[in-house]
Formats: C-alpha cells, structure tokens, sequence
C-alpha cells in the first residue's frame, strides 16, 4: 500500500511539472535578444465568441474565462488542450502576468510570434493595440497601462474568416473537412508570446547588409525615440575575438558600415556566423540597451539566367516544405522539431527548401542560418482574393512586415509573395488589376530588401527576378518533352498568353515529382500526384528518371520536390506526417544529391 500511495505521490508529481513546464521556452527571435524579457506560453483562459459579443458583453475587461488552453498552440491543435476543429470566427485569450519591479522606468513590450489573424489586444481593460495578419510577428507597448512589480490582466480578441477572401490563409481547409492540399485550421496564438522589458532610448531594429564584394557590413538602426547624447556601439566578433567595431552617435536614419579583415562567408558547406553586439550608450557613459545577435556574410546575386552564391554558381535542390505538425498544427511541438526537420531534409540530399504557403517562424531561421539551409520566404497567399481593396491592403501590411522580420537571416535568399495565381482573369486587359497588384508587391520586397523577388511561383508572371514553372508529370519522356525548348528565347510556361514575356531570368522547375507513397493510411481520401508506383524498386525508378531528366538542362537552376512530410490526406512525402522514413535515405542521397555538370564544384 505504501509502495502504491508513492507511485500516486510521484504521478500527481509529474502531472504537476507537466502542467506547469513553459511550452516551447526559448527565446523566439535569436537575431535581437535582451536579458530582460519573460516568456508568456502555458496556461491562458479562454472562450469562444460565435456570435461576436463579446465586447458588449465586457469580455474585455475579463479576468478569466471557463476554459483553459496552451499557448502558444492554436485551439485546432491537440498540444493546446482544446482540439476544436470547426470554424471559430472569434475568441478570447486571457491572462495575468507579473510584471518585474526591476523593469520600472522602462518601456515594456508585449510582443507576439504570431496570431491568426485579426487581433485586438487589451491590458487591465485598457486597448493597447490591433494587429492585422495571422503569420507576421508584432508587439504592443504595455507601458501606459501597467506598472512595474505589480500584475497586469492581459486580453486577447481575435477573429478569423478565412472563408471570405480577405486574408491570407495559405494551405488551411475552407471547408469543414481537410481536403486535398487542404488542412487543418490556424486560429489564434500560434506563436511564443513574451514580454520584453526596453530603454525609452533603445535600439528598434537593425538591419544587416552583407557586402561581400567590399568587405564589409552595413547597418541600418533604428531607435524607438532619441535622446542627447546617446550613441552606438557595435562590436563584430569571430566566437571571443572582436573583429570589427564601431561607435557612432544615433542618428535618424543614420548608416554603420562595419570593415571587416580576412572575412569569413556563410554557405552550405560552411555555414560560419558571425556574433554581433549592440549598445546603447547614453551622455554619461551609461549603457541604457543591450542586444545581442549575430549575422552571416554572404552574397546572393543574379548574372543572366544564373543565381550565384558568393560569387559562384548556385543549383538549388529544394524540398517542398509546409510547416505542417499532427499535434501542433502550424507550430512545432519543441525547437528541435525544427532543427530535425532541416536535418531530415539534408539527410537526403536537399541542400534548401522552399516553404511554401507559410511564414515560418523565427526560430526555424535560426536553425537553417546555423546548419547550412537555404531557403526561399514565402506568405501564405492562397486565399486572399487581392482584387478587392480590403484584402490587397491586408495583405501588404503582413507581407511587409514578413519580410522586415526575417530579411537578416542569410539563409534566406529569395522572397515569393504568391503562389499559383490561378485565379488570374483570361486576358491582359481582364487581368490588369491582378497585374498591378503583383506589380506593387515585386516594386514594395525589393524597396525593402536586396534579395531577388520571385513574384509568383508556378503561377502567371508579372514583374520577376527568377521564372519557375510547375509540372507533376509522373512519365520521364512527357516531362522531358514538355521541358525542351522549341524556339530559341523562350521556355516552358503555364501560358504565354496570360504572363509576361521570359526575359532570360534564371529559370527552376519548383514543383515537380509528388509521388504517392503510402505506408500509414491517414485518411480514406489520401492521394498524390499521378498514378503511385506499385513497389519501391518502381518508385526509385521513377524518381531517379524524373530527377535525372531536369538535370539534364542546361538552362534549370534547381528543382523543388514535393514534398518533405506527408501531411494529412496527402501522402506523397519523403517522410511520414510524423516524420518517420519511407525510403532509404541513401537511396534518396544518391538521387537528390546530383548536379548538373555545370553546378558540380571545380576539382582542385
């Protein structure tokens, strides 16, 4: 008995310690870390709100609601207690916090990975502050409303209709059931929440330009206001050793150029970064704000119809990626589920990934950046009917702030805004609407960025650094036949009647293969492209022959695969949902880990 009355002691233990361990606790955003901030995952009350009352109703101003879930998982999702999978078009979030007594006189930030999608935040029942976009990261200044070593009640509102075209909803089911390419729904906090303590005078922003060409960084701050005297001082370090600083007076706008000596570049196979270090120091010599984040030294340019990486041809062999979890939904269960899925990716072969239709999150970046991952950023556009004014205007605030947020990370070497615009009215004339809008987005990334802009992928191009196409043919003669060039000057297109006229850009066939596999039976509906092979030896076959045909033209750049993990329904990935094999991974880096004779690296 007394051996019994233990066992139950030690499992109301662990039951306890399970309740009570923060969910996904490191710090979110590895590129602007400070000491001073909490993170505000695990247990938060909520409701649903189905008819919309709840502000007439004084949710608001709530200091708890029947219901409890984990943050920072979507209420779809099983890892957030709740598992609702049917439409919620809006809920509540609530929860006290103690704000630290060391954080007086600072200015504190209530800051959010991301939440899905229009969002309305209130602090001790005070509107602190809206967010429109459900995969773009944003923060609220707490400060007005709240005073140091005491508590503040936070309330979160937040609605979603993804059924109505105005915003951006990616791969997420617009029907009960998921479907087809379609899965399971996002709603709500889907990203860590944490709050930030920040000097009145501290750094806003910093934006990083690799120049590899001239040796040197280039630095774009920002503060969040200006005081006399203040200044900044940024130090550049290789591990202990500082290699390059700099102090400047704060300025608005004000330019740091950093030289730096001997410089060490970032690639795939050698994937150094650098550790950098902001401070800000007031007239006395005090400093005021502390940041501490790091940077990578590569360059990513375009020279006729090639992409280069530092100066050298670059051929991408990206997997398709959709950021899709069984019990998280959108969010990765731990850290390491995202490092694992970078490395399961390299594993066989892939030296990048196009994640498509999702932002992903920060700390994803953080991993691909470390080992050696390149990849393409791209929104999750499918959904958002841009012709009307409400949805265009939505979709330009999230996109800017997407890429404002990730553009330091070097692995990250192309922007896509759309996808498969298939949407697109017959005609220029019908189209010119649609036009215009892809038009502004190409003209807004690259006013924001350096990157090269794909402005459609597989879709009707408009305005385009980089031209790609689509094709799932299964049989390797069709798609040989169907990727051959038939008159000089031009290449395979979804319609050269609806898209702009190829102008030599760099050109990559970023959908291809989707071959089902099915090992697990996830749902009566599963599919992939094409017909499946009947056994594995049919499937290598297949696969290899379909690889082999891209590779062997000259004028390709890359292929996408898809797709990494089976996801839901749609079972044509390398990797089961929950990332188990399928194949044998050596068998697979044989295939993938091919180049075309022109990529292959120079003998020595």
């Amino acid at each position: 008995m007394r051996n019994v009355c233990l066992l139950c002691m030690c499992l109301c233990a662990l039951t306890l310690w399970a309740q009570t361990e923060i969910p996904r606790p490191e710090h979110p955003r590895p590129q602007f870390v400070r000491d001073s901030w909490v993170n505000l995952n695990g247990q938060w009350t909520y409701t649903f709100d189905f008819g919309d009352t709840g502000l007439e109703r004084g949710l608001a101003k709530s200091e708890g609601f029947d219901g409890n879930i984990t943050v920072p998982f979507c209420p779809e999702s099983k890892l957030s207690g709740v598992e609702y999978k049917d439409f919620i078009n809006c809920m509540w979030y609530q929860r006290k916090v103690d704000v630290p007594a060391a954080w007086e006189g600072k200015k504190i930030m209530l800051n959010f990975g991301a939440v899905d999608y229009y969002s309305t935040i209130y602090v001790n029942g005070h509107l602190a502050g809206r967010h429109w976009g459900g995969t773009s990261s944003f923060a609220v200044d707490m400060t007005p409303y709240v005073k140091a070593g005491e508590k503040a009640n936070i309330v979160v509102c937040v609605k979603d209709d993804i059924r109505q075209g105005e915003q951006t909803g990616g791969k997420q089911s617009r029907v009960y059931y998921s479907e087809g390419c379609y899965y399971t729904r996002v709603t709500g906090i889907w990203q860590t929440v944490w709050m930030e303590a920040v000097s009145p005078a501290g750094l806003k922003e910093v934006y990083v330009k690799p120049d590899l060409d001239n040796s040197c960084f280039v630095l774009e701050p920002k503060f969040h206001a200006l005081e006399k005297g203040l200044s900044l001082q940024v130090k550049l370090k290789d591990g202990n050793k500082v290699v390059a600083s700099k102090k400047v007076k704060a300025t608005t706008p004000m330019t740091v150029i950093l030289p730096v000596k001997n410089v060490k570049t970032w690639s795939p196979e050698s994937p150094f970064l650098y550790d950098l270090e902001y401070e800000v120091v007031d007239a006395s010599g005090k400093v005021v704000d502390k940041v501490v984040s790091y940077t990578g030294m590569r360059k990513i340019h375009i020279e006729g119809n090639r992409v280069y990486l530092n100066n050298q041809p670059l051929y991408l062999r990206m997997v398709l990626d959709q950021g899709f979890y069984p019990d998280g939904v959108w969010t990765a269960p731990t850290d390491a589920d995202l490092k694992r899925d970078i490395e399961l990716s390299m594993s066989v072969g892939f030296n990048s990934a196009r994640l498509h239709q999702k932002v992903f999150e920060e700390r994803f970046h953080y991993w691909a950046d470390k080992l050696g991952y390149i990849t393409w950023g791209e929104s999750s556009s499918w959904g958002a009917d841009t012709n009307k004014e409400l949805t265009a205007r939505n979709f330009l605030t999230e996109w800017q702030e997407i890429v404002e947020r990730d553009r330091n990370h070097p692995s990250i070497i192309m922007w896509t805004p759309f996808n498969e615009t298939w949407e697109r009215p017959k005609g220029v004339e019908a189209a010119r609407h649609q036009d215009r809008f892809v038009s502004d987005v190409y003209d807004l990334t690259k006013a924001l960025d350096y990157r090269p802009v794909h402005d459609v992928s597989g879709g009707y191009h408009v305005k385009t650094d980089i031209w790609s196409y689509h094709n799932y043919e299964q049989n390797p003669d069709k798609l040989k036949e169907r990727l051959t060039i038939k008159n000089p000057g031009e290449v395979p297109t979804l319609a050269k009647d609806r898209e702009a006229a190829y102008a030599g850009q760099p050109y990559y066939l970023d959908e291809y293969g989707g071959i089902k596999w099915v090992i697990e039976q996830y749902a009566s509906n599963t599919w992939g492209y094409g017909q499946g092979p009947k056994t594995l030896d049919e499937f290598y076959t297949r696969l290899e022959a379909l690889t082999d045909v891209i590779l062997g033209f000259d004028y390709i750049n890359g292929y996408t695969y898809t797709q990494l993990t089976d996801v839901e329904q749609e079972q044509n990935g390398i990797f089961t949902y929950d990332r188990k094999p399928k194949f044998e991974p050596e068998k697979l880096k044989a295939i993938f880990g091919k180049v075309p004779a022109w990529a292959a690296p120079a003998k020595k």
